[in-house]
C-alpha cells in the first residue's frame, strides 16, 4: 500500500495576520482554490521522472498520474474543498474520515472569561448539499460531527495512533490511498506511523504538500 498524506490548500485562517481573527471552520482563500486545482492536475498527471535516476519516482503503471485508488478527507471545510477538484480529476468518490481532522477539533478561543469553546462543525445536510457524492459516515449527523471543546495534544496523539493502526492493517493491500488532512495532525500521523510518537519530532507540512509512505504487511 502506498499512502499519500496531503495537507489542504491555504485556508482563510492560514492567511491571517492576526490569530485573534480566526474562525472555527474556515473556507479556502482564492489562492487556496487555485492551489487545490493545481494539486488535482498534478495528481492526475503524475510526478516527473528523475532525469538521472528514474527509479526515484513511481508513476502509475497504467499511466494515469499517481494511480490513487482511494481518497479520504477530513470533515473540515478546508479539506472538503481541497478534495473536490481532486475527486473530479481522478474520478473517485471521496470518503469522509472524521478521525483525520485537525488537532484541536472545531473551536474558538473566547478569551480568559469563556476560554476555548467547541463548535459542532459541518452538518450532514450541509455536507451533502455543498459536496454531493461524498461518502459520509454516521458520525457526521444533523447536529455536526465535533462533540468536544478543545482537543488537547495527548488526545490528538492517541487519535493519530488509532489512524496509524488502521493504516498498518491495510499495509498488504494493493492500493494507493490519499488522505487530505492537516498540518499538525499530518505531523502526528507521520510520527505515529514511523514509531516516533514519544519523540519531540514535528514534520512541517506546507499547504498542498504530499508526503509518501510505502507500507507493507507486518
Amino acid at each position: 500500500m502506498e499512502l499519500y498524506i496531503i495537507r489542504h490548500a491555504q485556508s482563510a485562517n492560514n492567511a491571517l495576520a492576526d490569530e485573534r481573527e480566526r474562525v472555527c471552520d474556515p473556507h479556502l482563500t482564492e489562492l487556496g482554490r487555485q492551489q487545490a486545482e493545481l494539486l488535482a492536475a498534478h495528481l492526475t498527471a503524475g510526478p516527473d521522472l528523475h532525469p538521472i535516476r528514474p527509479w526515484l519516482t513511481s508513476p502509475s503503471a497504467n499511466g494515469h498520474g499517481y494511480g490513487i485508488t482511494r481518497l479520504y478527507t477530513s470533515p473540515m471545510r478546508r479539506c472538503l474543498q481541497t478534495t473536490l477538484p481532486i475527486a473530479r480529476a481522478l474520478g473517485l468518490t471521496p470518503e469522509v474520515w472524521v478521525d483525520i481532522h485537525e488537532h484541536g477539533g472545531i473551536w474558538l478561543d473566547h478569551g480568559e472569561a469563556a476560554g476555548r469553546r467547541g463548535y459542532p462543525g459541518i452538518t450532514r445536510g450541509e455536507l451533502s448539499a455543498e459536496f454531493p457524492g461524498y461518502s459520509i459516515p454516521d458520525r457526521v449527523s444533523e447536529t455536526g460531527w465535533w462533540r468536544g471543546a478543545y482537543e488537547e495534544l495527548e488526545a490528538a496523539q492517541a487519535r493519530a495512533e488509532r489512524v496509524a493502526e488502521t493504516l498498518r492493517g491495510w499495509g498488504a493491500l494493493d492500493e494507493k490511498i490519499a488522505l487530505v488532512s492537516h498540518g499538525a495532525f499530518g505531523s502526528l500521523l507521520l510520527s505515529a506511523l514511523l514509531g516516533e510518537a514519544t519523540q519531540p519530532v514535528f514534520y512541517h507540512l506546507d499547504n498542498t504538500s504530499i508526503s509518501l509512505i510505502r507500507c507493507a504487511s507486518p
